[in-house]
């Protein structure tokens, strides 16, 4: 049985939003929020009953905002915006990230400045708890204003048109509703609008693509730390008095990660009074890069977090003085720097692992057996696996470039500046399939040369990390295809299988 997440609307921590991407929880909206949300909605039917002209309520909408719309016509406004933003195409939006958007796209309406009815956020929490998840295709958005057509598909459903998957199926918006025990929503004035402007595509694509990214981090962790044990390397740059003196919090939690890990090793302690003076960057500089990545990671994740919990609608409703103000809060350009910024960091990670599996081949500085194999020259060992590691680290360079930078107008001109967040965010997700892929073939190759160095024993904290690997992926005794180890290792990165064991999260931005 699913477990339950009440939505304080405005008060989803990080902790919660990891929940809805990793439990698909049972959703229940706090009655502390019914109040604010019918008077917004209140608020709107006395705008509307004064003849005031108000922006996408009884307007048309971005260039046709010029347009007034009927009063008899205003039911009609709303159908049909909907219908008319339903222009994504691509592949649809996995189920983990459209089950994010129904709840941010609930706890950003239930703050009561949307001017949207209860019965519709239930609507959308019933259809989320039952399972019947809107297909959403991934492409379609600029992130301004708002990711439109994404959300213009979730919200289809909600009138009984559009398509949605339910216990693996794929259904028309009518059946979907039924499935779920509704009836199709007549939409008020306002509520498709207020349905589909709002930056929930983008973050939840960001936010999904963080919280993949996370779980390498933890296994890159624990990878790092197998390969200085593997290629006998020093653990005096981790000690805790260098990175006192550089006041980045990231360096120094990582630095006494790395200590903990290598803590007992009997490995290290066979070469204290060796004669090589410095490691190779990739090995001596780990806390000082990983620490980076970890800082930069948690500061984007506060922004997400917050972004979280706004309200990226416009007009926003302000019931108190019964105003409804036109803004810009749909523009999703701080989702688009956080994006950005997680982006640079993750090819960081892919960077730094690259780096040390290409040691590990080098017997010169590993001083092990040359490509991790018996007979080297009748085998080639991990040779190829480290081409494959280079090959995506190339790829997810180039993913790492900033999608912020980049700007179209749109709607004839009035949509002049766009954040491009939604690309940003979703690349977040294809960076992560590589990242786990290139920490995979490190894992292998450090667990490889801890075995060649038996009798000698790593630490208890990598035997466990050696053992998980094993648990997939045997010792390399001969040549064989080693693509179904990667990918079995790199399942278990991304089942979060080394998250213990490196002990780390992006809490705390």
């Amino acid at each position: 049985m699913a477990t339950r997440l009440r939505i304080i609307p405005g008060e989803l921590v990080l902790g919660d939003l990891r929940r809805l991407y990793r439990e698909r929880p049972h959703l229940e909206l706090d009655p502390s929020a019914r109040e604010a949300i019918a008077d917004s909605a209140a608020t709107v039917a006395r705008v509307i009953a004064s003849g005031k002209v108000v922006y996408g309520v009884n307007t048309g909408f971005g260039k046709l905002a010029t347009r007034t719309i009927p009063a008899d016509h205003l039911a009609d406004l709303q159908r049909a915006l909907v219908r008319s933003h339903c222009a994504g195409v691509g592949d649809p939006l996995a189920d983990q990230v459209v089950f994010l958007v129904m709840a941010l796209k609930a706890n950003g309406l239930a703050r009561g400045h949307s001017g949207i009815r209860g019965e519709v956020i239930d609507a959308l929490l019933t259809l989320a708890n039952a399972g019947v998840l809107p297909v959403i295709p991934s492409q379609g958005s600029v992130g301004a204003s708002g990711d439109l057509a994404p959300l213009a598909h979730m919200s289809a459903v909600l009138i009984g048109e559009g398509e949605a998957v339910h216990d693996g199926k794929r259904l028309h918006g009518a059946q979907a509703l039924e499935a779920a025990g509704l009836t199709p929503c007549e939409l008020a004035p306002k509520e498709g609008l207020a349905l589909l402007n709002g930056t929930q595509v983008s973050t939840a694509l960001a936010l999904a693509g963080l919280f993949e990214i996370e779980r390498v981090f933890n296994a890159a962790m624990v990878a790092g730390a197998m390969t200085v044990d593997a290629a006998m390397g020093s653990d005096t740059p981790f000690d805790a008095r260098i990175h006192a003196l550089r006041a980045h919090p990231g360096q120094a939690e990582t630095a006494a990660v790395y200590r903990r890990l290598l803590h007992g090793s009997a490995i290290r302690v066979s070469h204290l009074e060796c004669d090589r003076v410095q490691d190779p960057y990739s090995l001596r500089c780990q806390p000082q890069v990983m620490g980076a990545v970890l800082d930069h990671l948690r500061f984007a994740a506060g922004r997400l977090a917050a972004e979280a919990n706004a309200v990226s609608d416009n007009p926003l409703v302000f019931s108190d003085t019964g105003e409804v103000m036109s803004g810009g809060n749909f523009h999703a350009e701080p989702v688009a720097f956080a994006a950005d910024q997680i982006a640079i960091a993750a090819s960081e990670i892919g960077a730094l692992s690259e780096r040390r599996t290409a040691m590990l081949m080098d017997a010169n500085i590993s001083t092990l057996p040359p490509f991790l194999v018996a007979e080297p020259g009748i085998n080639s060992g991990f040779m190829i696996a480290q081409v494959t590691a280079a090959a995506l680290q190339s790829e997810t360079k180039l993913l790492a470039s900033p999608a912020s930078i980049d700007s179209l107008p749109t709607s004839a001109n009035q949509e002049d500046h766009v954040s491009m967040a939604t690309h940003g965010a979703r690349r977040l997700l294809a960076m992560a399939a590589n990242l786990r892929r290139i920490v995979a073939v490190e894992l292998l190759c450090a667990a490889q040369g801890i075995d060649l160095r038996r009798p000698l024993a790593t630490s208890p904290a990598l035997a466990e990390a050696v053992a998980e690997i094993r648990s997939v992926a045997d010792f390399f005794e001969n040549d064989r295809p080693v693509a179904p180890d990667i990918e079995a290792v790199a399942a278990r990165i991304g089942a979060g299988a080394f998250d213990r064991i490196a002990g780390m999260t992006v809490d705390g931005g």
